[in-house]
C-alpha cells in the first residue's frame, strides 16, 4: 500500500475540498444595458414597450420596481456599483477619470477582483466599465476578454441634424440587418462562452450598449411601434416653472438636445419610437443569452442580475439625456433570478444598485466585506416585504444630491435650493412640494439621509463637472454667470 507524505496528504485534501466549495458555489451572469430607463414591460413605465425576455426572467425571480442607481451618468454610475463606494466617497463624478487613475482608488478591489479572489472564473463583453476603462490586460478586472461596446453598423451620413453635431447624437432607422449591431456580437460571445460549458463558477458580464444614442434600430422592431403620439411620454411644458434656476446647471451644455428642438425639428416621435424599438432589441439578445444559460443546464445554479446603469429623459423636465436627480434618469430595471432569489415577487422598498456587490458576495457564500457602502438585498430576495430602513440616494457632482423612499424624492441642490414629489400622487414629478410648510416635516426626514461628506471632483475629473465655489458655479471649468441664458431654450438677445 502506497503511503503519502502527510504534508501532501493535507495538500490533496485541501484541493479536493476547495474544488468541491467551487463546485457549490452559483455562477453569476451580469446583464448591464446602458442607458435603460423603466420602460421595460415588468416595469410598467411605457404601455406599448414589448420586452417579452426581461418579463420572464422579472417573473421567475424577483423584480426591483423602485431601484435607483448613485450617479446618473455613465462612468460614476458604474463606478460605484463595481467597487462599492458612493460617487460622493470616490470623487469620480465625470466621464473621466478612470478610478484606477485616482492614488487613493488604484488598489479598491471590485466586484469581479474579489470573485476572481474566490475562485470564479470572470468573462466580461460589451460595456461594464464606461468606455475602454477595465479593459486593458492590465487592468486585471477579467480573466477573460470579449469584443467591447460598439455600435456597430452606421448610416453613410446621421440620420438627425441636432443642434450639437455630436456624432453619436442620433437615431432612426435605415437598411442594416441585427446581425451588423455590436450588441449582437456581444450576446454572440457570450453565448459562445455558455456553449463551451466552462468548469469553473464563472462570472460572465455581458454589457449592452443599445438604447444608448445613436438609437439606430432595424426596420422589424421600429415597426412594433406607432408613428403617432401614443410613443411619447406624459410631458406638461410648464413642468420647470416651479424647479429651482440650479436644476438647470446639472444638464447645462449637453450633446443631447431640449425638447425644445424635437418639437420644433418634428423629431419627438422619432426618438421615442427609436428609443422602444433599441429596447426590443436588446431584450432579443437577453433572450438569446438566456437561452443559452438554459441549454447548456447553467439555468438552476446560475444567478442572474439585469440592471441599467442610469435612465434616460425622453422629453420629461423639456430634456432629453441624463444627468438629472428625477426618476427619469434615476430609476432602472433591476431582477435577481436563481439560486436563493424568490420567484414572481415585486419588491417595492427603494434599493441601489450599489446594493449589488454585496448582494453577491452573500448570495455566493463569500466571506463578507465591511468596507461596502451598499446594503445586501438577500432578505428582500427572500422576502420581498422585507423591512428597507435606507433610502436610495443619486449623486451628480459634489453636493447635489437625490433622496428617494418609496413614497417621496426629495433632492437638494448645491446652492440649497429643494424640490420634494409625493411620488404616490404625483409620478410624474409635476408638483414641487418644498416650499409648502405642511411639508416641513417630510423635507426634515429625508434630509437627514444626505450624504456627510462630498468629496471634491476627483483629479483628472472631466466631461460633465459642475462646482459651485466661493458663490460661482462653473459648468465644464467655465463660470455661468447668474443671469445666463438656459442654452438651446432662452435667446440670448431677450436676457
Amino acid at each position: 500500500m502506497l503511503r503519502l507524505p502527510l504534508c501532501l496528504s493535507l495538500l490533496l485534501l485541501a484541493l479536493s475540498a476547495a474544488a468541491s466549495a467551487a463546485a457549490e458555489k452559483p455562477n453569476i451572469l451580469f446583464i448591464a444595458i446602458d442607458d435603460q430607463n423603466d420602460w421595460i414591460g415588468c416595469l410598467g413605465g411605457h404601455p406599448l414597450i414589448q420586452t417579452p425576455h426581461i418579463d420572464k426572467l422579472a417573473a421567475r425571480g424577483t423584480l426591483f420596481e423602485n431601484a435607483h442607481c448613485q450617479a446618473p451618468l455613465c462612468n460614476p454610475s458604474r463606478t460605484s456599483l463595481m467597487t462599492g463606494l458612493r460617487p460622493s466617497t470616490t470623487g469620480i463624478y465625470g466621464l473621466a477619470p478612470w478610478f484606477r487613475n485616482v492614488a487613493s482608488l488604484q488598489d479598491r478591489v471590485t466586484l469581479p477582483q474579489y470573485l476572481a479572489a474566490h475562485g470564479y472564473r470572470t468573462y466580461s463583453t460589451g460595456k461594464i466599465y464606461h468606455g475602454g476603462y477595465g479593459r486593458k490586460r492590465a487592468d486585471r478586472e477579467f480573466h477573460q476578454l470579449g469584443p467591447g461596446a460598439s455600435v456597430g453598423a452606421k448610416p453613410k451620413q446621421k440620420l438627425v441634424s441636432t443642434p450639437n453635431p455630436h456624432p453619436l447624437v442620433d437615431w432612426g432607422v435605415f437598411p442594416h440587418r441585427d446581425e451588423d449591431k455590436g450588441d449582437w456580437q456581444v450576446a454572440s460571445w457570450a453565448v459562445d462562452q455558455l456553449n463551451q460549458k466552462p468548469s469553473e463558477p464563472f462570472f460572465l458580464s455581458v454589457g449592452f450598449f443599445l438604447p444608448h444614442v445613436p438609437c439606430y434600430a432595424t426596420q422589424k422592431w421600429f415597426d412594433l411601434y406607432p408613428a403617432d403620439e401614443s410613443v411619447l411620454p406624459p410631458v406638461r411644458l410648464d413642468d420647470r416653472d416651479d424647479t429651482p434656476r440650479f436644476s438647470w446647471y446639472l444638464h447645462w451644455k449637453l450633446p443631447e438636445p431640449r425638447l425644445k428642438f424635437l418639437m420644433e425639428g418634428n423629431q419627438w416621435t422619432n426618438l421615442a419610437r427609436s428609443y422602444l424599438a433599441c429596447t426590443s432589441f436588446v431584450d432579443s439578445q437577453v433572450g438569446r443569452v438566456l437561452e443559452a444559460l438554459e441549454a447548456n443546464g447553467f439555468k438552476e445554479d446560475t444567478i442572474v442580475v439585469l440592471w441599467s446603469d442610469h435612465g434616460w429623459h425622453l422629453g420629461e423636465k423639456q430634456i432629453t439625456g441624463k444627468n438629472s436627480l428625477w426618476d427619469r434618469s434615476t430609476r432602472v430595471p433591476l431582477i435577481f433570478a436563481g439560486p436563493g432569489v424568490a420567484t414572481a415577487a415585486n419588491c417595492k422598498r427603494p434599493v441601489e444598485l450599489l446594493d449589488i456587490y454585496p448582494t453577491l458576495v452573500d448570495l455566493c457564500g463569500l466571506p463578507p466585506r465591511t468596507d461596502l457602502e451598499g446594503l445586501s438585498l438577500a432578505p428582500l430576495l427572500q422576502d420581498a416585504e422585507a423591512p428597507r430602513e435606507r433610502p436610495a440616494i443619486t449623486t451628480h457632482n459634489a453636493h447635489n444630491h437625490g433622496v428617494r423612499s418609496e413614497h417621496w424624492r426629495y433632492i437638494r441642490h448645491a446652492d440649497g435650493s429643494e424640490e420634494l414629489y409625493n411620488m404616490q400622487d404625483d409620478p410624474h414629478e409635476w408638483t414641487n412640494l418644498a416650499a409648502r410648510p405642511a411639508f416641513a416635516e417630510v423635507l426634515a426626514e429625508h434630509r437627514k439621509w444626505l450624504p456627510a461628506d462630498d468629496a471634491p471632483p476627483a483629479p483628472g475629473s472631466k466631461h460633465r463637472i459642475l462646482t459651485l465655489e466661493n458663490g460661482k458655479v462653473t459648468w465644464e471649468g467655465e463660470i455661468i454667470p447668474a443671469n445666463a441664458p438656459i442654452p438651446e431654450l432662452e435667446d440670448t438677445a431677450q436676457q
